[in-house]
């Protein structure tokens, strides 16, 4: 019984340890968020706009911002992706039309410099979510070191039968 006490303590302990760091991680990505004082776009598109106008400062509105993001950049392509902008870009070069090519590495620019963005404001999403995960699996390891330091020893006695080989 001494060892799941132990056992039990630990996990408490453990428990109130992954809580705080979840806490103190989803606090730490909210603020670095609010600091940056981005704003979601009034188009933005992510469940009716519901997040439209509204401080990036949490999950939902992160992932707003990167979606609103990425329409941007797909309207300032015209559609094209990375590459091949790229492509466009070096065939333009080729057939000695620099502005166009100017042109297409502009907007190619653009696409990266959005990828980018993006790709910062899903690593946001992502800290969010698993600083969820650590506060919940410390509170389920907390209740189990809770239950096990609960434990009482079984009561009453145990009867053993001795048999001998033989006996029906």
């Amino acid at each position: 019984m001494k060892a799941t006490k132990i056992v039990g303590i630990v996990s408490i302990i453990a428990g109130i340890v992954m809580i705080v760091a979840g806490a103190l991680t989803w606090g730490m990505v909210t603020s670095q968020l609010r600091a940056e004082k981005i704003t979601v776009p009034g188009d933005s598109a992510l469940m009716g706009g519901a997040f439209a106008g509204k401080p990036v400062g949490g999950p939902l509105t992160a992932y707003a911002q990167a979606d609103a993001i990425n329409m941007h950049a797909v309207k300032a392509s015209d559609g094209l992706t990375y590459a091949e902008l790229g492509a466009k870009a070096t065939e333009a070069k080729e057939a000695g039309d620099e502005a166009l090519a100017e042109e297409y590495q502009t907007k190619r620019n653009t696409v990266m410099n959005g990828s980018f963005l993006r790709a910062s404001l899903f690593s946001s999403v992502i800290a969010y979510g698993v600083a969820a995960l650590v506060v919940g699996l410390g509170l389920i390891i907390g209740f189990i070191g809770w239950a096990l330091t609960s434990l009482k020893p079984a009561g009453g006695t145990t009867v053993v039968e001795d048999r001998q080989l033989g006996d029906a």
